[in-house]
């Protein structure tokens, strides 16, 4: 399977403000999806980091995930800002 996987509020939280140079992981969730690495599933951060402000969040990023121990194929920055998302393949990471 090709797996998708928010960052922010889905591995990651905040004590406050959404600082993202603050990103606190959720280890438990990042477990999750490494498993699901682990049995060979093809998987893909994505996060809307950037998209309004058009700042560029990609090191910073990969940093965390490097840091956080996230095991992951790719990660892209191009996820769209919305305020709700209707799809009938979504899970929410407490579903996993």
């Amino acid at each position: 399977m090709i797996v998708y996987c928010d960052i922010d509020e889905t591995i990651a939280t905040y004590d406050g403000k959404r600082i993202y140079e603050q990103a606190i992981p959720i280890k438990e969730n990042i477990d999750k999806i490494n498993k699901l690495y682990d049995e060979n599933n093809y998987i893909v951060y994505y996060s809307s980091r950037g998209g309004t402000t058009g700042l560029d969040w990609t090191q910073l990023t990969k940093q965390q995930l490097d840091r956080w121990g996230c095991k992951y194929h790719e990660l892209r920055l191009d996820k769209p800002h919305y305020d709700l998302i209707i799809d009938d393949k979504s899970k929410r990471i407490e579903e996993i």
